[in-house]
Order: C-alpha cells, then structure tokens, then sequence
C-alpha cells in the first residue's frame, strides 16, 4: 500500500542514522560503527556495501557522540591577548587550517592581556571538555585553583608566542632576540650612533627577549646603552604615542619599537611634533605586513612569520592529543629582516656616494 505523500515528504526530510545505513546495507550496526570509525577489520565485501549505503543515504556520522564515546569533543581552545591586533589573524588562520586536516575545530577567546579573563576563559573550555588548547599566556602565573583543575583534567596545552614561569608545556615561539639584534644592528651599520628602544612590558617573554637583542646589538656594534632612551609600553598604539611624547624631544638618531601597534603611535607624536621619519630620525619595527609597502616612509621591520607559528603550535597540540609524550619542546621560528626607507638606508647610500665623488 502507498503511503500518504505528507508521509513521503516527512520521510524525505528525515536524516539518516546509522540504524539506516544497517538496514540497507544488510549489515549490523557494529559494522558500519566499525567502518565510519576504522576500529576493527572488516572484509572488502561488507565495507563496500556499507560505504555505498553511506554514500546514497548521505549519511554523516555524529562526531559529537562518537567523540563523547572517545572522551574526545574534536575541538581546540585557542587564547589569543587581541584578535584585534593584526599580528593575530593570521597566526589564527594557521591554526585552524591545521587542526581541521585532522577533523578539528578551534574555539577562539580574546583574553584582552588579563588574567582574570583568562582564567575565566580557561574554565570554560576546559568545562566544554576541548581536547587541547593553545594559550598565549597573560603575565603571571596560573591560581592554585585552576593549577589543580589543569593537573586532574589532564588537558594538553600548547604555548603560542610567549613562554611563561611555571608552565610545564609545550611552546612554538619566534626567534625574538633575534630579530631585534638584527633590526638594531642594521641601524648601527647605517650609521647611527644614538639608538632609542621602544620596548613591550618586559615581564612578557618575547618582549624581554626583544629588550635582550636591543642590549646585544649595541654591545656588538660598539654603542652606549642609554637608559633614558628606554621606554617599556604595552605592545599597544596609546603607550607608543607615549613614548614618541618622551623620546622624540631627546632627539635619537634613530628608534627601534617592539612591535607595530606602539609604531602607529609613536609616528602620530611625531607627526603632531612635525617631525619627519627618516629625516629627522630612522625607525624600524617588529611585524610585517602586505599594505605596510604603502606607507611612506615604507617600514623597516623584522618579519614574523605568523602562519607558521599558528600552524607549528596546532602541531604540536595534535601530537599530544594523539597521545605523544615525552618532556616538553620548544620550537622556535626565525624572523627575518625587511629592509626599506624607514631606517635611513638609502639616505646613507646617498651620503656615501657624494663623500666618495667630492674625493
């Protein structure tokens, strides 16, 4: 007897599970269960008739409740300090395209650099069971609380940029010591002798290794580390315009700033102190970016290769859900210098040519 066309069209629309694809497939359900989930051998013949049922039915496998029999929810906490901050988006975008090769999906959280809220977010993921999570940490150490609540769930945590006292963890960083010796020291080899530092909050791991190069740099090149030519900020535009406001009136030949937000800052003092970059003082800058070849002067600055460090960190983090063990690794990615107007370099060019042609 033909069923009623309301009951067809119901029917139509219901999604197929797995009791489904057993009945066409003329099979048990533990054996399409051991076919979607690859856990036992089964003959040639039986996984190519539940494979074909699978693919007329369109059926998708719960991966919740698969995932919930695995104790595994086939997701990844991620803790960023700004997603506003263009340095994030694209260690972001590493991540994610890492984790989803191998079935993953990422959660993301904005901690603002607080610990408070950082904690508050640690919870949470922890509390919707992520699988693992890759953490820029906020300075300063974890409670005693969420301490023991890190140590009975066991969740495997990836440090992402910083590294931070305390921790027991993984980390995928970047070579920033590094990269600042590098910057400063072309600064030195430019010619200038008075180097200002505009540095990040220097109880933050990458921006004491920044301050580290900075130090190297003037050692190597023979130059005097002034103190008063040291202003810490927070990676932030309002604490570089700070700086400008307190280094510019001392008139360094050139500054070297820790990172591009702080750089955005200190050009708006200089531009309200109608003072011209690199006429009236050189500049280069940790991160790079695509429009920054737009700006004028167009930035010398220390590249940090951003994908690379988000998809090196998801690696990491899916070894050890995998179950990898042994002590904790730190995998450290290099920088690499970007040469442009900023820093005064073809000035000097210029300058050495007409020296060698009044000879």
């Amino acid at each position: 007897m033909k069923k009623p066309r309301r009951v067809r069209r119901r029917m139509a629309r219901k999604i197929p599970n797995i009791y489904d694809v057993a009945r066409m497939a003329r099979v048990s359900v533990f054996t399409v269960s051991a076919v979607t989930n690859k856990s036992s051998h089964v003959s040639v013949a039986l996984k190519r008739r539940v494979e074909t049922s699978i693919r007329k039915l369109n059926y998708r496998p719960n991966l919740l409740a698969r995932g919930l029999a695995k104790r595994q929810t086939h997701t990844i906490g991620m803790i960023v300090p700004d997603i506003a901050n263009p340095f994030f988006p694209q260690v972001v975008r590493g991540a994610e395209d890492e984790a989803q090769k191998d079935g993953y999906s990422i959660l993301l959280c904005n901690s603002d650099d607080k610990q408070e809220k950082e904690e508050v977010y640690l919870e949470l993921l922890l509390s919707k069971r992520v699988d693992g999570i890759l953490l820029t940490k906020t300075p300063g150490r974890f409670s005693p609380r969420l301490q023991q609540m890190l140590a009975y769930v066991k969740t495997p945590i990836v440090l992402l940029m910083r590294t931070a006292p305390g921790v027991r963890a993984d980390a995928a960083v970047t070579d920033d010591l590094k990269g600042a010796f590098d910057a400063v020291s072309h600064l030195a080899r430019v010619g200038h002798r008075t180097i200002a530092l505009v540095s990040g909050p220097l109880h933050v791991s990458n921006a004491k290794a920044r301050w580290q190069g900075f130090r190297k740099a003037l050692v190597t090149n023979g130059l005097h580390y002034d103190p008063a030519l040291v202003v810490e900020g927070d990676y932030r535009i309002d604490s570089g315009y700070r700086a400008g406001l307190a280094l510019l009136p001392r008139r360094p030949e050139a500054i070297f700033v820790a990172n591009y937000l702080m750089t955005v800052g200190l050009l708006k003092a200089a531009e309200e102190m109608r003072m011209r970059c690199p006429e009236d003082f050189a500049l280069a800058s940790f991160d790079d970016y695509p429009w920054l070849g737009f700006f004028r002067p167009r930035l010398t600055t220390v590249d940090l290769p951003q994908y690379e460090l988000g998809a090196t960190a998801a690696q990491m983090l899916l070894e050890r859900i995998a179950g990898k063990r042994g002590r904790p690794r730190t995998r450290k990615l290099m920088p690499q210098l970007c040469v442009r107007d900023s820093c005064g370099f073809t000035q000097h060019v210029r300058k050495l040519a007409a020296v060698k042609k009044a000879r």
